[in-house]
């Protein structure tokens, strides 16, 4: 394996991908590279808020922890160094503490990591994400798929549940008590 230090300035780090300009575009850093990615398109960031919005109605009244959006950035990997955004997350308090937020990326990895498939996505890039999210240490990995409005549960070394319409989505194992239907996930 080839190290940051090794392979020179070719490699970018966290701490010199958090003080690059985003250039208006959405980026990942992926084993040292900088990653562009399309904006995401409206229907994307609905299902996006709807998810975030069904977690926080039941993660804030219980004081549970936080549930994030809009990408922020999980840390997966040193040396080389990578950063996933997923569409949305839940840290519970025992992973990052009450108070404010820092505006530093956390080493704490959320829990709970949701990816909402975009039309112009490849399902390898997609579960390479998962799988990547997984390894560093995010409990359960869902991927919300828009087309047929399905949803994958993924944990690690477990077989993949595959959710639609009336199912029940629940995480006991992170969020004891929640429970929604699949098709609340994709109310438009």
């Amino acid at each position: 394996m080839i190290t940051a230090a090794q392979a020179g300035k070719e490699l970018v780090t966290i701490a010199e991908f958090a003080s690059m300009p985003s250039n208006d575009r959405q980026q990942e850093l992926v084993k040292g590279k900088v990653v562009e990615m399309n904006l995401p398109k409206p229907k994307h960031g609905f299902i996006c808020a709807e998810i975030a919005a069904i977690l926080y109605a039941f993660v804030k009244p219980r004081k549970l922890g936080r549930v994030f959006s809009n990408d922020s950035g999980v840390i997966t990997e040193r040396d080389p160094d990578s950063m996933r955004g997923p569409d949305v997350g839940f840290y519970s308090y025992a992973r990052v503490p009450p108070g404010k937020v820092a505006d530093e990326y956390f080493d704490a990895k959320p829990e709970l990591a949701v990816e909402i498939v975009s039309p112009d996505d490849v399902w390898a890039r997609v579960l390479e994400k998962v799988a990547e999210l997984l390894d560093a240490g995010v409990t359960v990995v869902c991927v919300a798929d828009p087309r047929n409005e399905t949803i994958q549960v993924h944990r690690a070394d477990q077989p993949v549940q595959h959710l639609r319409g009336d199912d029940e989505l629940t995480f006991p194992d992170v969020l004891p008590g929640f429970s929604c239907r699949v098709s609340q996930c994709f109310d438009t």
